[in-house]
């Protein structure tokens, strides 16, 4: 084992070729106060596992890969379920669905003859 450190983080973003965006949460007591402080940080990280938005990983430090990478995926500590949202509500199969009965179009309101009559010279 080597002296390289190790984080675990959260991935927040893949939207890039073989790179993702790693949260790396923080919490501690502040010395002074005794309240408890959470900090994060997102470092960018090299991904050769291919993980997705919402795996937690585990990260290690590495030599400069590119201006802003520094941390290589070293493996996938616990992956993320997701389902696909596709914003349709569920139905009973064995009821029909309901047409709505046609909306009849709006007409325009009529002004009441007292102004029509003031409005005319």
């Amino acid at each position: 084992m080597n002296n390289r450190r190790r984080i675990i983080g959260v991935v927040t973003s893949n939207k890039m070729t073989r790179t993702v965006v790693v949260e790396i949460g923080r919490t501690f007591r502040h010395p002074l106060y005794r309240k408890v402080v959470h900090l994060s940080k997102r470092v960018m990280a090299h991904d050769e596992l291919g993980c997705q938005i919402g795996d937690q990983v585990q990260i290690v430090e590495s030599r400069p890969i590119s201006k802003r990478k520094r941390w290589v995926v070293e493996q996938i500590v616990k992956r993320e379920i997701r389902t696909a949202d596709t914003g349709v509500a569920e139905t009973d199969p064995e009821k029909p669905a309901e047409i709505p009965a046609e909306i009849p179009a709006e007409k325009p309101a009529e002004k009441p003859a007292e102004i029509v009559a003031e409005a005319q010279p």
